[in-house]
């Protein structure tokens, strides 16, 4: 009986451990974001469209996003330059191609891809910093133009890829 009293104690004492993180200097959100308690900026450079194909509003769609989901999900101010949090970088691809194909050769649905090149500075931490690339897509149908749906399309893709972006700078999973 009090070899098992012992082990509930242990067992409560492990667990109160674990859940207070056993002092571990991470700080989690109901976001996901593990944000070390010293980050207090972010920076967000302007991402200039380098693809060969170029839709005028993707540059500012992507910079936007990106500042938006860091201050709506963390507790980082933004700064203009220089940041805990630092990220700038390009898009590279913006290619709209046949994603299906009937059996008569005909294609039934299209894909836009955007690519973009992240590279994000952690100043608090050089081992978390990196330099990458993100890639998303959302399909279409073939009987409509690209003008005609990539004002729809384009808010969709960027919304994934600054999700990507998100978790593999603010979250250790």
């Amino acid at each position: 009986m009090l070899k098992h009293r012992s082990l509930k104690w242990i067992l409560a004492a492990l667990g109160v451990c674990l859940m207070t993180g056993c002092g571990v200097a991470i700080k989690y959100s109901l976001s996901g974001a593990s944000i070390p308690p010293d980050a207090k900026t972010f920076s967000v450079a302007y991402f200039p469209n380098n693809a060969t194909m170029v839709s005028p509003i993707l540059s500012s769609t992507l910079t936007d996003a990106l500042v938006d989901i860091f201050t709506r999900r963390t507790r980082l101010t933004q700064v203009d330059e220089g940041g805990d949090f630092a990220f700038e970088g390009e898009i590279t691809n913006y290619t709209s191609t046949t994603a299906s194909v009937s059996s008569d050769d005909n294609a039934l649905l299209n894909r836009l891809t955007i690519t973009v090149k992240v590279r994000f500075t952690n100043a608090l931490d050089e081992k978390m910093s990196f330099n990458k690339s993100f890639s998303a897509y959302e399909d279409y149908e073939s009987t409509q133009l690209l003008t005609e749906v990539e004002g729809t399309l384009i808010p969709e893709i960027v919304d994934k890829l600054v999700t990507d972006i998100f978790q593999a700078s603010a979250s250790n999973w």
